[in-house]
């Protein structure tokens, strides 16, 4: 499976693995292919700067090391995945999670969250 974190399950994949649940069984299994986009780090890195309460305890340079130390791919952002941002329809507000959305469209990824507004874009969302 093409896996695609979302920000909070990139961030306890390295924090809380506690938080995972049936997550952390993906990541373990290597036939999996685990993705953390450079989205994510940029959400953590942004949050860390300016000590937002619900920042995570590491900074985006500590995450990203993190995310390659464990073997995730990182996946840049492109010009396409930003294009397909205006294809979707206005379900989702927040812009970080909309670019993760488009992310995993564009690249045949399934996007793990609890998130439950994200799960009405269909088929890229695997709710957990």
């Amino acid at each position: 499976m093409n896996v695609l974190l979302d920000t909070h399950f990139a961030i306890w994949s390295i924090t809380e693995r506690e938080r995972l649940g049936a997550v952390e069984e993906l990541i373990e299994d290597r036939a999996n292919r685990i993705v953390v986009s450079t989205v994510s780090v940029w959400e953590i890195a942004i949050k860390f700067a300016i000590g937002k309460s619900s920042a995570p305890g590491v900074s985006g340079w500590d995450a990203l090391h993190e995310f390659e130390d464990i073997g995730f791919e990182i996946l840049p952002v492109k010009g396409h995945h930003a294009a397909a941002v205006a294809d979707l329809p206005a379900i989702h507000r927040d812009p970080f999670d909309r670019l993760l959305i488009a992310q995993a469209t564009r690249e045949g990824l399934s996007l793990v969250t609890r998130d439950k507004l994200l799960a009405q874009y269909g088929k890229p969302v695997r709710l957990t």
